[in-house]
C-alpha cells in the first residue's frame, strides 16, 4: 500500500469514529436531559441551557476530525 492509500485510509477512519462518539454522546446526552427533566420539570429551563452548552461542545469533536482529516488528504506532510 502506498503512503497516500494509507492516509485516506486514516482519514476516513478519524472522521467516522469521531462521528460515532458525537453520536453516541448525544445519545446519552439526550437521554439523561429527558430523565432529569422527568423527575425535576422546575429545573428544566438551566439543565436546558447546561444541555445546549454542552451540545455545542460535543458537536466540536467531529469538525476538528473533519478539519484534520481533510488536512492530512489534501496537504499530506508525510508525502514528500
Amino acid at each position: 500500500m502506498t503512503t497516500l492509500g494509507l492516509v485516506a485510509i486514516a482519514a476516513a477512519l478519524l472522521i467516522g469514529l469521531g462521528a460515532l462518539g458525537t453520536a453516541i454522546g448525544f445519545g446519552l446526552l439526550g437521554g439523561r436531559f429527558l430523565e432529569s427533566v422527568a423527575r425535576q420539570p422546575e429545573l428544566a429551563p438551566q439543565l436546558q441551557t447546561k444541555m445546549f452548552l454542552l451540545a455545542g461542545l460535543l458537536d466540536a469533536v467531529p469538525m476538528i476530525g473533519v478539519a484534520m482529516g481533510l488536512y492530512f488528504i489534501f496537504a499530506n506532510p508525510f508525502v514528500g
